[in-house]
């Protein structure tokens, strides 16, 4: 896809890339706000239809905003600025380029009728400089606005995202046919673990107050999508202790790694203490644990401290010793506390760990049945203990009843692809 430096004028926040040109030679423009290094990339079009261009008001306003961190903002006012002159739904060729890429693609009409889908997939510049964009820097989440059905289509996407923006926005949430050779079509079919969604506003230009609402609305969005932060707090994890966790491995589960290949379980736990500083401690200390007297130390992947804070304490590319039968397959997140209540009970930890959960759910393909309370590990069907006295060896922290809790609210977010 054509890309460059910036060229004509310099948004008043952001870099400008031209991605393209149009049929009369138009240049096709993007402003990029925000982080250009931050790994999640939420593009927004203002305008595919030439006659429909309220959303250009959204996506300038956009350039004014911070996103949220790790995410970075790719907003084209326009793609379609030969219709915008003209005053044409259709491009200079007369295609309407919303039935111009190849999902689903058939011929219809002919130039300058209502749906003219081209003379084949991509065969307009336009619709090719916006698939290039998209497979280049592939969005996390795409928008596109149209007018005039005022609402937001119940697509093929991730549907929290989308009901998200119906609330945000004041739009209502509903389905609408996928048109033949729609860009949401083809961009959801091709980048599965992505979405694209269409939102159709009010006839006319949008008042400002309103531009506010979606522009906020694009951002809920963005924060939804936005990573966790994460802070790297490594505990020793040398080659002394990897060797301790090999041998354990071995003897646990016959197999001869001390390396996390294949994570399939996420098990919660808690820390039975209120300090961060004294669980880092007990787990940085490579000494015999008090319960089994085994090496190596016992051991999370993620500690969540009572303000939310998440640490890293070890790679989830290591197993760590944390779940007597799932070690060897299991991520492990310890809070800091002494109950599932004053856990589950503390907002900003909750949300910590919830997000948290689901970004190593999209990252490791981790069902939602397979995020399990410590308490629930012996259910687990990839639970298996070699040594006999301990395969009925459990603990209490994060009981079912917590844990059904705890999974209704996982699945209020976002799915795990959008937070990969």
């Amino acid at each position: 896809a054509p890309s460059g430096p910036a060229q004509g004028p310099q948004a008043a926040s952001g870099r400008v890339d031209t991605i393209g040109r149009s049929v009369r030679g138009q240049p096709i423009r993007a402003v990029r706000v925000g982080n250009p290094r931050a790994p999640i990339r939420v593009l927004v079009v203002g305008e595919i239809h030439g006659t429909e261009s309220a959303g250009r008001a959204v996506t300038r306003r956009l350039r004014r905003a911070r996103p949220p961190r790790g995410v970075e903002l790719w907003l084209v006012d326009d793609l379609n600025p030969d219709g915008a002159a003209a005053g044409t739904r259709q491009n200079a060729r007369g295609v309407d380029l919303n039935r111009n890429f190849p999902f689903g693609w058939r011929a219809i009409g002919k130039p300058f009728d209502t749906y003219h889908s081209g003379a084949g997939p991509l065969s307009e510049p336009e619709s090719r400089a916006a698939a290039g964009l998209i497979r280049r820097i592939q969005p996390r989440v795409t928008l596109y606005y149209h007018q005039m059905l005022r609402l937001v289509d119940r697509g093929g996407g991730d549907r929290a995202l989308e009901r998200l923006y119906s609330r945000r926005s004041g739009l209502p949430y509903k389905a609408i046919p996928l048109p033949p050779g729609a860009a949401t079509g083809w961009q959801n079919d091709t980048f599965p673990r992505d979405t694209a969604f269409v939102v159709e506003l009010p006839a006319g230009s949008l008042r400002a107050r309103a531009v506010r609402r979606h522009a906020d609305a694009v951002l809920a969005v963005a924060r939804a999508v936005a990573p966790p932060r994460v802070r790297q707090r490594p505990i020793p994890f040398g080659a002394n202790r990897k060797r301790e966790m090999r041998a354990y491995v071995r003897r646990h589960y016959g197999i001869d790694d001390f390396r996390l290949r294949r994570p399939r379980v996420i098990v919660q736990h808690y820390t039975a203490s209120n300090s961060f500083e004294s669980a880092y401690d007990t787990f940085a200390r490579d000494t015999p644990d008090v319960e089994l007297g085994e090496l190596p130390g016992v051991c999370a992947h993620y500690l969540i401290d009572r303000d939310g804070t998440i640490a890293q304490l070890v790679s989830t590319t290591t197993m760590c010793r944390h779940t007597v039968g799932l070690n060897y397959t299991a991520i492990g997140i310890e809070h800091v506390g002494v109950s599932d209540a004053q856990v589950l009970g503390n907002r900003r930890q909750r949300a910590a760990s919830l997000r948290l959960t689901r970004m190593l759910q999209g990252r490791h393909r981790i069902r939602s049945r397979n995020v399990i309370g410590h308490n629930e590990s012996l259910s687990s069907p990839f639970h298996h203990e070699r040594v006999q006295r301990l395969r009925r060896q459990t603990h209490g922290d994060f009981t079912r009843a917590s844990m059904r809790r705890y999974r209704r609210a996982l699945a209020q977010l976002p799915e795990p692809d959008s937070l990969r």
